[in-house]
């Protein structure tokens, strides 16, 4: 099932997504589907009128994984980390399919990281591996953009993982999908850059919200980044960065400079 966040003329609500491409449709939800279910109203719009947004404002965090792919540990001169290389972006770093990136002020090198990203759908501590599918919520794509001249320079990573805009989600939250080896592409204005799948992951999706929720307590709505495969490169003004991930579907931003 695919789960959007859209507007058509007033406040954001959620959709289930059916259809084949080019010819979807969205159908209303009552509420929240995080607390309050999927429930079908018999409101529908065609998907090309109405705006995606993100489809989750997190309530509390986003939680990236640094390194979790080797080729690309090893092509920016890293060491694949012994435990898991956890960080955090905040809500304000969230933005939509189409949404613009804003290069901040402060950085003249960010680069673009496809991703494949976990929804929760419960509150959760210490989850084991077998219990890790009974908390998800879902899977979406994401770009976890990275300013790498302050990531070198900050001994934090705030500044260069958690800046606005620097964490394009969508387009939809796909709640049935096995994310065992999935493919993980990204053009860069149409040409492809990233070609992975998520069985390259040094730690799978199922070990790593393990280990995540043994270090926080995790709430409905809150993403997990789970790293990218190899190709990050730079973005300048004026340029698209396209993500697709298999079984979900394709998030594209432009990228602007105030």
């Amino acid at each position: 099932m695919r789960i959007a966040r859209f507007v058509v003329d007033s406040d954001p609500v959620y959709g289930v997504v059916e259809g084949e491409p080019g010819s979807e449709v969205i159908t209303v939800i009552h509420g929240d589907p995080f607390f309050n279910g999927v429930e079908r109203t018999s409101v529908r719009h065609k998907l090309e009128d109405v705006r995606l947004l993100a489809p989750i404002i997190p309530r509390s965090k986003v939680i990236g994984v640094g390194r979790n792919f080797a080729e690309h540990a090893r092509e920016l001169g890293n060491e694949v980390p012994q435990h898991p290389l956890l960080f955090l972006k905040p809500n304000t770093a969230v933005v939509g399919p189409n949404d613009p990136i804003v290069l901040p002020e402060f950085s003249e090198e960010v680069s673009f990281e496809a991703e494949l990203c976990v929804v929760i759908g419960r509150i959760c501590k210490d989850v084991p591996e077998d219990r890790v599918d009974d908390v998800i919520f879902g899977y979406t794509c994401g770009n976890d953009l990275t300013a790498r001249d302050v990531q070198k320079t900050d001994l934090q990573w705030a500044r260069a993982k958690g800046f606005d805009t620097s964490a394009p989600l969508g387009p939809w939250i796909e709640t049935e999908l096995d994310p065992e080896d999935l493919a993980i592409k990204g053009w860069l204005n149409g040409e492809l850059r990233q070609d992975g799948s998520t069985k390259q992951m040094i730690r799978s999706v199922r070990e790593l919200v393990s280990i995540v929720s043994q270090a926080f307590t995790l709430l409905p709505g809150d993403v997990i980044m789970t790293g990218t495969p190899a190709g990050v490169g730079l973005l300048q003004e004026g340029d698209r960065y396209e993500i697709e991930i298999e079984g979900i579907g394709r998030l594209s931003n432009p990228v602007v400079r105030r």
